[in-house]
């Protein structure tokens, strides 16, 4: 459960924190309080797309951090040692966001930074939350598989990979017949290309050592007078007798026969003299060399003209076919490939209409599988919903899942499934998005709120505003819906009607304050009389009276009771 919020720097929040309790936490406050930045800073923490623009002016960064403590923890731990994310002895998960005036926000866990979709994955086994937008996805047909299949068990959902695995293979083999199913003439003109390409390639008998060697012998060669002029000059330099000036070797001969006559004297001057007798014999040996190199080194004409082809054609091909001789190769082995498609065509064009045949017969038997199970969990949700819906002061709906035949095959299989709802007794089934109030599709989530609730093990559930659009007996038959489901779960409740608020068990107020100019939003738990006060306050308004002030007493007396039978 979410034991703790902490907000900095966001929005009109400026430094906040709260402590949330087990059971039913409510939180009121005035319109504009701040109640829906709230739940937008928790909603982040989860996982939600960041907005810079939260971030208070005067500040680079906004810091929101949650910690939960987990109950269960084999419900996270799986997911947390895919991530190698450490839970402390105390159960603890604290997940922090950064956001950065002017570079990417920043997420962690425990400590260990983590993507968005890591972190969706995790907070998705935290909470779940229901706010004002799940009204309209409600509405959206395209979703009511989702809630169909979220009440599947381990079967539906290894129903639902293997025509996923199956879909996917099916799709491959389609693109692979439509590219098989080219007129001949094109597939002619294809092959022709293709054979060329190959030859050309072939020809030049290339290999992933050629460039280098090629490039290298080629400067040699281009370069060879340099060459030769710069080892004549070294040689001259080692041994210069013939200008009449000593060189280099002979400078050193000198040098050793002098060491020689006075290394008698000290004992140093013995291996200092073994040194340079080593260091003559190494420059008279690479005076050979040079002078051998020098005595072998010729322009070859003939060589080089071939070098420069080779060059050319190697660069040639690097413009047709790849930067890169391994590029060139790579693509000289897939046009192959294609080559080997197309040349067996009709074997090819048979092998792939008869696997996709084979697949679409398992596509078809997996998908009725899939919409079997479907039904059989349609059926008991639509007694389900009814129950539920009957318990939430909507006696007379009649509710249905209905099931129609996708025109194709689909990773989600054939079904296509919409909600089907009569909200009056002798009215015909119509879809949600024609017939629902704002009050009534409050009331129809919760409705699958509640049945969900029973069924997935997520600790922690928020209502925002699960109010809207009731009043009077149906909210507090709302209220004792939601009070119900806080007696397994823990849940955050937005709220602005008495009726539900009465419930709590821990009651929080959301106020704005004005100091020194600058709006700040503070959220604080309330003790019993503070908690009379703003009950009077959702009941009657602005000001409070003693009738106000005793009414709101006497409804949280009498939703104790209720809890207490509950």
């Amino acid at each position: 459960m979410l034991v703790e919020l902490s907000i900095k720097n966001f929005a009109i929040i400026e430094d906040l924190k709260v402590n949330f309790t087990k059971g039913l936490n409510i939180i009121t406050g005035e319109t504009g309080s701040g109640k829906s930045i709230l739940i937008e800073a928790i909603g982040i923490i989860l996982g939600s797309r960041c907005n810079r623009e939260f971030i208070q002016s005067g500040h680079e960064k906004a810091i929101l951090e949650g910690v939960f403590y987990i109950e269960n923890p084999s419900i996270i731990m799986p997911i947390l040692e895919e991530y190698s994310i450490d839970m402390d002895d105390d159960n603890l998960i604290i997940i922090s966001r950064e956001i950065y005036l002017n570079s990417p926000s920043l997420s962690r866990v425990n400590g260990r930074n983590i993507t968005s979709s890591m972190l969706k994955n995790i907070t998705t086994k935290l909470v779940d939350i229901f706010g004002q937008h799940e009204h309209q996805s409600l509405l959206d047909s395209s979703n009511h598989e989702i809630l169909v299949d979220s009440f599947g068990d381990c079967d539906l959902i290894e129903l639902k990979e293997k025509i996923k695995m199956y879909y996917d293979e099916w799709t491959n083999e389609k693109k692979k017949i439509k590219k098989l199913s080219i007129d001949s003439s094109e597939r002619d003109r294809e092959i022709d290309i293709l054979k060329f390409q190959l030859q050309e390639i072939d020809d030049a008998k290339l290999n992933n050592d050629d460039e280098l060697n090629i490039e290298n012998e080629y400067r040699r060669l281009t370069n060879i007078n340099e060459i030769s002029c710069s080892i004549e000059e070294s040689l001259t330099y080692l041994n210069n007798e013939s200008f009449g000036s000593p060189g280099i070797l002979d400078l050193m001969n000198k040098s050793i026969s002098l060491i020689a006559n006075v290394k008698k004297f000290d004992e140093k001057l013995v291996n200092l003299h073994k040194q340079f007798e080593g260091i003559n014999y190494e420059l008279q040996d690479l005076y050979r060399e040079l002078r051998n190199y020098l005595d072998n080194v010729e322009v070859d004409l003939e060589r080089l003209n071939f070098l420069t082809d080779r060059i050319n054609l190697v660069n040639k091909l690097k413009k047709k076919y790849g930067n890169t001789i391994e590029k060139i190769l790579d693509f000289r082995n897939k046009s192959e490939e294609r080559l080997d498609e197309l040349l067996n065509f009709e074997k090819e064009f048979e092998e792939t209409n008869k696997k996709i045949l084979e697949l679409e017969k398992n596509l078809e038997i997996y998908s009725e599988k899939l919409s079997v199970k479907r039904k059989k969990i349609s059926n008991i949700l639509e007694e389900n919903i009814k129950r539920e819906l009957a318990a939430l002061n909507m006696t007379k709906v009649d509710f249905k899942v209905d099931f129609q035949k996708k025109s194709q095959f689909t990773s989600e299989g054939n079904d296509k499934i919409e909600f089907l709802i009569s909200t009056n007794l002798g009215e015909e089934l119509k879809p949600l998005s024609k017939i629902v109030s704002g009050g009534e599709m409050s009331r129809i989530m919760l409705a699958f709120k509640s049945i969900l609730a029973f069924f997935d093990q997520i600790p922690t559930m928020i209502f925002d505003e699960i109010d809207t659009g009731i009043s009077g007996r149906t909210a507090q038959i709302v209220g004792e819906k939601i009070h119900n489901i806080s007696r397994n779960h823990q849940v955050l409740c937005i709220s602005h009607l008495p009726q539900i608020a009465a419930l709590a068990d821990s009651h929080f107020v959301i106020n704005k304050v004005v100091l020194e100019d600058k709006t700040n939003t503070v959220i604080s738990k309330l003790s019993d009389k503070d908690r009379i006060e703003e009950m009077a306050r959702l009941l009657g308004g602005v000001d409070l009276t003693d009738t106000t002030l005793r009414h709101a007493s006497e409804m949280i007396d009498m939703s104790k009771k209720i809890k207490e039978r509950a």
